[in-house]
């Protein structure tokens, strides 16, 4: 009787998993597989041919390894932002209510739309933007300075913009958990701040590291709204790639691409949970 009450509690759950997640995988891996021609959208043919497309492709590896370089800069960038505002927000922010205040302040930018957030930066840094007449004005260039806006850079840019936040939250509440009498025996025993960082901060905040690398990599690898609005048509990704395909209705090839993308971040988690016990932060 208990297993029955334990199967009924969790098959709410279940359902929602299979409808919402184990289906469409399904589908996706079925499309995959389809055949198709221009302006027709599916053709229920089994054939291996948009899988060859995908790994004998060069411009596929390069838009791939685009990819990966836009996440590991991104990655280091967001690092070592959320790791200094966690630390500074965990043990220098003594007043739990500046704290949470400061927090919220962390949060605005994500009470408005990705899309909003992005346009804001065009003012900003286009030819004729607020960045390139502060310049003029001081006289550090001589000439608008065309790689603030629709580069590698800007998409860096808003990326940081867009997901520094999720590498904050978990490093945040790894310091949070830290014993401070830790540190202060650290500190008795003759160990410098440095030392202490390094040798005690770091180690234990290693599952909420993870955790925010996991977010971050994830989700710049699949994301083609930052590379659109920013990278004005000229920097390529595979979320953008996948998106115009979609576009032009090849569902087939967008499928097959997103499984293949999908294994690439699949092994990446598994390369993060291999390095770091997750588990302890969940």
């Amino acid at each position: 009787m208990n297993r029955l009450a334990s199967y009924l509690q969790a098959a709410p759950l279940a359902l929602v998993f299979l409808l919402f997640f184990a289906l469409p995988m399904v589908l996706v891996v079925a499309v995959s597989f389809f055949d198709y021609q221009s302006y027709q959208i599916l053709i229920p043919a089994f054939t291996l041919q948009n899988y060859e497309d995908v790994f004998s492709s060069s411009t596929t590896y390069r838009t791939y390894l685009q990819t990966l370089q836009f996440c590991i800069v991104v990655w280091a960038i967001t690092l070592v932002l959320g790791f200094t505002i966690a630390y500074f927000l965990a043990f220098h922010v003594r007043s739990l209510t500046w704290q949470i205040v400061l927090f919220l302040l962390c949060t605005i930018p994500f009470w408005t739309s990705n899309v909003i957030r992005m346009i804001s930066w065009i003012p900003l840094l286009g030819r004729n933007g607020l960045v390139n007449s502060a310049l003029l004005a001081l006289g550090l260039v001589e000439r608008p300075q065309e790689w603030l806006l629709y580069s590698d850079f800007s998409v860096i840019l808003g990326y940081v913009h867009l997901y520094t936040l999720f590498m904050i939250v978990p490093i945040f509440n790894s310091m949070m958990r830290i014993d401070r009498a830790v540190m202060e025996a650290a500190y008795d025993a003759g160990a410098s701040g440095w030392q202490t960082l390094v040798n005690v901060v770091i180690p234990l905040c290693k599952p909420g590291i993870a955790i925010g690398s996991i977010f971050v990599l994830t989700i710049v690898m699949g994301d083609f709204v930052t590379v659109n609005v920013l990278g004005g048509g000229q920097i390529a990704s595979i979320g953008k790639a996948i998106w115009t395909e979609l576009s032009y209705l090849q569902f087939p090839p967008a499928a097959a691409n997103a499984i293949v993308l999908l294994g690439v971040v699949i092994l990446m988690i598994v390369a993060l949970t291999r390095l770091v016990d997750v588990r302890r932060e969940l």
